[in-house]
């Protein structure tokens, strides 16, 4: 794996957040899955967001919500394996992967991208939809739940960030674990203001290893997902880097407010998450009847480590709804 990624190109793969007002109704789903199926650019608030829908039928389509904030939706493309049983539906946040990237700070808030969430739903006609957030994409689609949408019909919370004290809590006793040399390190150039130095960048992936993706060699896939990483909307509203939440996700909490959910959510998180698999067993028990699937030996990017058994069990889930 090449040392030159640093955290800032992982971020957006360990928070999360979305939202989303009630639709109108659209016309038959399964006709607009027809007319849209391949893919395109939708207007939203700020600019255009390019999605792509793979796989057709009756089955209800499940919509995808990546990580970041600020990286492409190529790091759920694992999940593609699910549409020869219904339609998968991608897209890219504004300000990310293959959507415009306007400069305007303005825009990265969570609220416009719940708007945004809504508008992609009424573009593509989804009034009846499964809804996958992972990392950051877990913030907004709980953002979503907590607007009473209509036509939602499960939730997938996959390595949720839905406290971001918790999150800094769990990040900071990973960190502890990490050989006394490199904690020395990180600490070091922190207190120097020397975070983009070659020594810090090499210690931050000790951490990357062992909680972002345990694959050895990284995929070359993945090295591209970090470069592609658009840092002005991860430093907005995350912070410069994974070990400081400075940016407007930093008071974020929705802990308490996870039990006026009541659609079946299933909550999955990697054995050596940075979402903890005992944070997340906290964020189930507030969802009532909800589920919890910790994968063993993975991480943050389970989809990618444990490929077909992530799959699988996003297959039984949706199976048993309509």
């Amino acid at each position: 794996m090449k040392e030159k990624y640093n955290r800032r190109e992982f971020l957006g793969y360990s928070t999360a957040a979305v939202g989303l007002a009630g639709l109108a109704g659209c016309g038959e789903l399964e006709e607009k899955v027809k007319e849209t199926e391949g893919e395109g650019y939708i207007d939203v608030t700020g600019g255009r967001v390019w999605y792509r829908i793979v796989g057709s039928g009756s089955a209800t389509p499940l919509l995808l919500l990546h990580g970041g904030p600020g990286g492409p939706s190529d790091s759920l493309k694992p999940l593609g394996k699910l549409s020869d049983e219904r339609p998968i539906i991608f897209y890219d946040q504004l300000g990310s992967g293959k959507s415009d990237r306007p400069n305007d700070p303005n825009l990265w808030r969570t609220e416009r991208f719940v708007e945004e969430l809504a508008q992609v739903r009424q573009a593509l006609g989804l009034d009846r939809v499964h809804i996958l957030g992972h990392s950051w994409g877990t913030m907004l689609a709980v953002d979503c739940m907590l607007t009473n949408p209509s036509g939602i019909v499960s939730l997938i919370l996959s390595s949720p960030c839905l406290s971001t004290k918790k999150w800094m809590e769990d990040v900071n006793k990973y960190r502890s674990n990490l050989p006394v040399e490199i904690q020395e390190i990180l600490e070091k150039h922190e207190k120097a203001g020397t975070i983009d130095s070659e020594d810090y960048l090499n210690a931050t992936m000790e951490f990357y290893k062992r909680h972002l993706c345990r694959l050895d060699p990284w995929p070359k896939e993945l090295e591209q997902l970090f470069e592609d990483l658009n840092m002005e909307v991860y430093e907005t509203m995350w912070g410069p880097n994974e070990f400081n939440a400075t940016g407007i996700l930093k008071d974020y909490d929705r802990t308490e407010q996870l039990k006026e959910i009541e659609v079946p959510t299933l909550f999955t998180a990697g054995r050596y998450d940075e979402a903890s698999p005992e944070t997340t067993a906290l964020y189930q028990s507030y969802i009532s009847g909800s589920k919890l699937e910790v994968f063993e030996d993975a991480s943050h990017l389970t989809m990618h480590e444990k490929p077909e058994k992530y799959c699988q069990v996003v297959s039984d889930f949706l199976k048993n709804l309509k």
